[in-house]
């Protein structure tokens, strides 16, 4: 479905090196505000650039807990950033490289209460991919999961994609980490079945219009904004212009409304992802990498659910309803 980019690097060696990537196990507000607040000054007293992205209620009391210092840091709302975990990992990268002589000081918090299943498991996947994005690069994510409001499932996957894990004030290597492809592996788990389809079609080179036509007209009798219609059709449309020219010259398209306010676009076909990072990166105008169209579906959806399995590729597109 996408074409190859570059090969992927290795993931990050969790007994050392320049990259560092923590998890930090918090339990209540002061500790939050202590842990995170610390580690976002130390950055700004070494004269590193700091990004602090965090849900939106916690970013206030991150800012009163700096000080002064605050307006010295970059400032992201992770519930908009994040909300689609697919997103994150480009933004992340494009911060660190505004100053590649500096190391970046990177607060990330992908994973909060009331995240849905499927968003924690994107978010899972994103969080084994730093470890092969940033490694070798000089640069610190650090990573806080709230252990008081998130199930201990979630606590758990984070000592697994987190080579060293921060907790009750001390660093330790995590014994329960695991290769970034083993996790990768562990979250395509098969979809569920929709209860109802609206459309399934299947497509080959030259019937794109066609798709397009179909989706269009199939939004149109969402409640979806014409803005947000839009959005869907240019996803689907760089989903399956992918299949052909990457998936097998077919695919299969399905669409249908989840019950729960969000408008679902399914593309499955015979590709196969060579590499986990693939739109994970902005491609340059100029560049010949591919993952392009990967990466434009990931901005334009809410939440975008990738399966790489020996048969194909599967997308899951989501956008929200009002």
């Amino acid at each position: 479905m996408t074409a190859p980019e570059a090969a992927a690097t290795e993931p990050a060696d969790p007994a050392g090196g320049p990259f560092v990537h923590p998890a930090l196990l918090y339990r209540g507000s002061e500790q939050y505000v202590d842990e995170v607040g610390g580690f976002a000054r130390a950055a700004l007293e070494a004269g590193e650039p700091v990004l602090v992205a965090v849900p939106g209620p916690r970013l206030e009391e991150l800012r009163q807990g700096i000080g002064a210092a605050a307006s010295e840091v970059v400032w992201a709302d992770m519930a908009e950033l994040g909300r689609n975990p697919g997103r994150i990992l480009s933004a992340l990268r494009e911060f660190a490289d505004r100053r590649p002589d500096r190391a970046a000081r990177i607060v990330g918090e992908p994973v909060w209460p009331g995240r849905s299943r499927a968003e924690v498991l994107e978010a899972t996947r994103h969080e084994a991919l730093i470890n092969t994005a940033f490694a070798g690069r000089r640069a610190t994510v650090l990573c806080p999961y709230d252990t008081g409001g998130l199930p201990p499932e979630v606590i758990a996957d984070a000592r697994r994609t987190h080579p060293v894990v921060d907790e009750d004030g001390r660093r330790a290597v995590s014994g329960d980490y695991r290769d970034p492809r083993e996790v990768c592996a562990d979250c395509d788990r098969p979809l569920p079945e929709p209860g109802h389809v609206e459309v399934a079609a299947d497509y080959r080179g030259g019937e794109l219009a066609g798709v397009r036509g179909r989706v269009t007209a199939w939004a149109g009798t969402t409640a979806l904004t014409p803005d947000r219609r839009a959005d869907l059709v240019l996803a689907v449309n760089e989903a399956t212009a992918n299949s052909v020219a990457h998936g097998g010259g077919s695919g299969t398209l399905r669409l249908w409304r989840s019950g729960h306010g969000t408008v679902v676009a399914e593309v499955r076909d015979r590709g196969r992802l060579t590499d986990p990072l693939a739109g994970r990166r902005r491609p340059g105008l100029a560049s010949a990498q591919g993952g392009r169209g990967l990466w434009m579906i990931h901005q334009l959806c809410d939440l975008v659910e990738v399966r790489a399995a020996d048969d194909g590729l599967t997308l899951r597109l989501h956008v929200d309803e009002p």
